[in-house]
């Protein structure tokens, strides 16, 4: 029986295979399987989310010989980037650092409080108080503890509570957090504790490295990065998403590309669904055409015929050996008659919205493959007890949800890249024709593989004999690594030849052959 072998592009088919040495060519196919590489994100969850916290607090207050809520106070301003912030003090000096984080440098001590008379005035009410009811910040400034608590609850209220500043006329220096904390808390302990909660959470809310997990419903978990890079990560909760825009994962479509692809889809989705469901265009006159009998030869009222499920013009004769090319794979732009611009871009997005429809589709069915496979691997388990590796298996099903995804958000790249309206605007009509037809092709590529890998996993393998069932595994394991390397050569052709210069605009997460980078929980 022959065979698929991985060629350097594609691959390519061979006769006989009497002659190969079945355990080296497996212990090669094992050595190429998916190795998990060692994940720089990490998964903050509610215990260790002060932890984080302090770790950057102690940094700056070791190098700045600072006070815990000054640190605070300079970590909020600058999103919590501690590198930048040195950068900053290096760069600048302390003065700079501190006056435009709203920090004061030189304390001052209470000086009303301190005071021998025994009634200080309040500037805010215009009363006389004691002097032990006057608190003063390190600015200098001071007010009676009513007006600065009243201040404090309004302004905690508002979600302002990360950066309380006095309130004296033009004074930019933030209050200090503890005589917040005790002012409040002397009226409202649950405010206080909001207070509190505020500030702890500052680290997710402000920090441009950290992003609370999106799940709905939400699983109280952030993630935190150690490059500010656009990347796509997995949760601890098991959901995948891409960091930049809290998206589903949707690489290889760039962020921008995803939100107007994802709005679309909820605008035109029941009006595609109808359309899509219940008639197809003409290929000659484009007029729509809805099919009132069995017969997949249906006629347009120009007299043209053509074939429903392709979409092809035919003969009157619809054998399957006698029409050829009826393939509807590609994208073919009107060359010989203009339609309206309307209708040509609904055309356009129902071609491409069916396609990632499709893999999603097909994506959802194989998800449900999982379930069927561990099963099967049970039943292999029971069977032979020598066999416990099935991890060619479970990379195979990794690799064939993967490369789905993929394959889907490639269509609704390509809908917005080679639109009317291209991103790549500077390019000729003849350049966007060979850019368009070098990613259609290893899209298509992928897209035979694909199915190929998808077809060898759902084999009933566990009823097989042992050579027929080495034979699928050799199977499994080589169009997984094709399908591997097509991916590969899919991102290199959309950052390089498609994307370019947009790299800066439109970056998009890299391909990882072990799939999304799964965050690793942060030890308290």
């Amino acid at each position: 029986m022959g065979d698929y072998v991985c060629g350097d592009d594609d691959f390519y088919y061979y006769e006989s295979e009497d002659d190969q040495d079945e355990s080296v060519e497996l212990q090669r196919l094992e050595y190429d399987t998916i190795i998990p590489k060692h994940s720089v994100i990490t998964v903050i969850t509610k215990e260790s989310l002060l932890a984080a916290q302090r770790e950057d607090l102690r940094n700056v207050m070791e190098v700045l010989s600072l006070k815990e809520h000054h640190a605070r106070t300079l970590l909020i301003h600058y999103r919590w980037d501690v590198d930048n912030l040195l950068t900053i003090l290096v760069e600048k000096g302390k003065d700079e650092l501190y006056s435009k984080a709203g920090v004061t440098s030189v304390e001052h001590d209470n000086s009303a409080s301190s005071n021998f008379l025994s009634m200080v005035r309040c500037i805010i009410c215009i009363e006389e108080v004691p002097a032990d009811k006057v608190t003063t910040m390190d600015c200098g400034h001071y007010f009676c503890n009513n007006c600065w608590t009243e201040y404090f609850i309004i302004k905690i209220n508002e979600g302002q509570s990360r950066r309380i500043t006095c309130m004296e006329h033009q004074c930019d220096a933030i209050c200090d957090e503890e005589k917040v904390r005790t002012l409040v808390n002397a009226r409202d302990s649950n405010l206080a504790e909001k207070f509190d909660r505020f500030l702890l959470e500052s680290y997710i809310e402000d920090n441009r490295k950290v992003k609370w997990c999106p799940s709905v419903p939400h699983c109280g978990n952030a993630i935190r990065i150690e490059d500010n890079v656009i990347c796509e990560v997995e949760c601890a909760c098991g959901l995948q998403f891409c960091f930049n825009c809290l998206c589903e994962a949707h690489s290889p479509c760039p962020c921008f590309m995803w939100e107007l692809w994802a709005k679309k889809c909820r605008d035109d989705s029941e009006t595609v669904n109808w359309i899509t469901v219940n008639t197809k265009h003409c290929p000659k006159c484009h007029k729509l055409v809805e099919k009132n009998g069995g017969c997949n030869l249906v006629s347009c009222i120009c007299g043209q015929p053509f074939c429903w499920l392709c979409g092809e013009a035919t003969g009157r004769s619809h054998t399957y050996t006698t029409i050829a090319g009826h393939s509807c794979g590609r994208y073919k732009e009107e060359t010989k008659e203009k339609t309206e611009r309307a209708k040509k871009d609904l055309f356009r997005y129902i071609h491409y919205h069916n396609r990632y429809k499709a893999h999603t589709d097909s994506l959802d069915l194989e998800t449900k493959l999982q379930i069927t496979m561990q099963e099967k691997i049970s039943a292999m388990e029971e069977k032979d007890a020598k066999e416990r590796n099935f991890s060619w298996l479970t990379n195979g099903l990794s690799r064939l949800s993967r490369s789905r995804q993929i394959l889907a958000y490639s269509y609704a790249f390509a809908f917005y890249m080679f639109g009317e309206e291209s991103f790549n605007s500077n390019l000729s009509a003849k350049e966007k024709l060979i850019k368009l037809n070098l990613f259609e092709d290893q899209q298509q590529k992928l897209e035979e593989n694909v199915e190929i890998l998808s077809s060898f996993l759902e084999e009933p393998f566990d009823t097989y004999s042992a050579d027929k069932f080495v034979e699928v595994r050799i199977k499994i394991l080589d169009f997984s690594r094709i399908v591997d390397n097509i991916c590969k050569k899919l991102y290199e052709c959309i950052e390089n030849d498609l994307l370019g210069s947009l790299l800066e605009t439109f970056s998009i997460a890299p391909y990882k052959s072990a799939g999304v980078d799964k965050a690793l929980e942060l030890v308290c």
